[in-house]
């Protein structure tokens, strides 16, 4: 049996994503697709809109076969973090390929860029120079990728496809990537077809437009109790104005901890106060990262102590996934779970504290909590 890989976040599932399915099927019909997941909060910094059950519950009915969960430290960090913990993952789980989203849709000079990164010891003096002239990380890379290889690179999905390559060279698997054409804006707000982008769909719920043209029919059951990031905001500023060192958490760096101090105050939401802390070298979604870090205690020393990926989290399998993965669990070296026990190593206990988190401003919150102790897989245990 053999599979490919697949890295989303699904906040929501909508067209583009089983677009992205369905070209991926079309090309390799017979092998096995295993997605790696982030849970109840994102990259961005942002909170899913649903918990990650009912997102694996979605997948499985868009075709998925296996859905793994990657864990929060790797999940809401910056580009590099979140591509090794999801290519490590996947070449765990022996993928094939891993084939994700891109707007130039060519491989090969992504591949180039990399190890120009990687082999050219100017590449991060470079980076370095860029961010101290005051540019943000991604407008530095994108900087010295131009003066090293003369490609301008400055999308979202490249560059993040540039962390995949760049971890599957540096640690040397056996993953090999590939790109399938990006059919929209990443960060368009705006409703414009039926393929629309994830920020757009959640800015329409948010203002309760109906976006039932831009998911598949399946999706609309799951969006009766959304999450939206300000309902945390109580939450966060409390946790700001209460904490005297804001510096340990991950994240926040350089003095920035005095700005957020002084800012809270005058801030009713999320937006308001990122809004204050914005600026050229800090994006929108940095300060988002790390304003979640604070939120949810996630600090340097976690991160630190959090490095690496030490147990594959099942949150469903069909049985073609199922039998992919009794077949190669012989080979996975870490354990396999599929809901979390008493025995927690340090992950996954921090995983279930930001579950606790998730849930905080919803009722049935100890019920919800619950879930995280369930074996959710339609199809049993793996024996």
């Amino acid at each position: 049996m053999r599979a490919i890989g697949i890295i989303a976040e699904y906040n929501p599932f909508h067209n583009g994503h089983l677009y992205h399915i369905k070209k991926i099927k079309e090309k390799y019909p017979n092998h096995v697709l295993v997605l790696v997941m982030t849970g109840n909060f994102t990259e961005r910094g942002e909170v899913s809109i649903i918990n990650k059950f009912k997102k694996a519950e979605i997948a499985l009915k868009a075709g998925i076969d296996l859905i793994v969960e990657l864990p929060f430290p790797f999940a809401t960090q910056s580009a590099d973090y979140f591509s090794y913990g999801a290519i490590t993952l996947l070449e765990k789980l022996n993928v094939e390929k891993v084939i994700f989203g891109s707007e130039s849709d060519n491989v090969k000079d992504l591949e180039t860029i990399v190890d120009t990164q990687l082999k050219n010891p100017d590449f991060d003096k470079l980076v370095n120079i860029y961010s101290k002239l005051g540019n943000n990380y991604p407008t530095s890379l994108s900087l010295a990728i131009k003066d090293l290889s003369g490609k301008i690179i400055d999308t979202p999905n490249d560059l993040l496809g540039i962390s995949y390559i760049k971890t599957i060279k540096k640690y040397n698997y056996k993953i090999k990537a590939e790109t399938i054409k990006r059919t929209n804006e990443y960060h368009d707000d705006k409703l414009n077809s039926s393929i629309s982008s994830g920020t757009a769909i959640r800015k329409a719920l948010k203002d309760n437009i109906n976006i039932q043209e831009y998911v598949p029919d399946y999706v609309i059951p799951y969006l009766d109790r959304l999450h939206f990031i300000d309902d945390y905001f109580k939450y966060l500023k409390y946790k700001i104005i209460t904490e005297t060192d804001l510096n340990k958490y991950q994240t926040v760096s350089e003095g920035i901890e005095n700005l957020i101090k002084k800012e809270i105050i005058n801030c009713n939401s999320y937006e308001e106060l990122i809004n204050r802390l914005k600026s050229k070298r800090y994006t929108h979604n940095k300060i988002q990262r790390m304003l979640l870090h604070i939120l949810v205690g996630f600090t340097k020393e976690n991160a630190d102590k959090m490095k690496d990926i030490t147990y594959i989290r099942l949150l469903g399998f069909s049985n073609l996934g199922r039998q992919y993965l009794n077949k190669m669990k012989k080979n996975i070296d870490i354990p396999i779970i599929s809901k979390i026990t008493r025995n927690k190593d340090t992950i996954l206990e921090f995983e279930l504290k930001t579950t606790e988190i998730y849930e905080l401003p919803y009722d049935n919150y100890q019920e919800n909590i619950k879930n995280e102790f369930i074996n959710h897989l339609n199809k049993g245990e793996i024996k």
